[in-house]
């Protein structure tokens, strides 16, 4: 697959987890936000303000090389973790408000064979 159709497909899976997350009355609060260090696909607060919802996307065109859960590793996740209290200091230096709990979780999006994405949403995958 081409750079730019992978891209494509990249935005249009964190497009679908973002719709996913407003569907279950979260609001989202950044998308692909950037540091030195790497980047947050997702990040989301449950409508009461109780959780906030660090999320990793993995679109996959197939599952051919293993599902988008799989691409997760131990490796990355601590990545992820590095990268949420990055986020969560400088929101905390903006003077945003603080978050009862912190959740990981993973989104899976395939293309369907009908050409949708599916996806699929594992809530406090690690």
């Amino acid at each position: 697959m081409a750079s730019v159709a992978r891209r494509d497909l990249g935005v249009r899976g964190e497009d679908a987890v973002a719709a996913w997350y407003g569907r279950a009355r979260y609001e989202v609060l950044a998308r692909n936000w950037r540091c030195p260090e790497g980047e947050l696909d997702v990040v989301a607060r449950s409508e009461d303000g109780a959780v906030i919802a660090f999320c990793e996307v993995k679109t996959r065109a197939s599952t051919r090389f293993g599902t988008g859960f799989e691409a997760v590793t131990t490796t990355k996740q601590r990545r992820l973790r590095r990268l949420a209290a990055r986020w969560l200091a400088a929101r905390r230096q903006a003077g945003g408000p603080g978050f009862g709990r912190v959740r990981f979780d993973v989104a899976a999006v395939t293309v369907s064979p009908s050409g949708t994405l599916e996806v699929d949403v594992l809530e406090d995958a690690f």
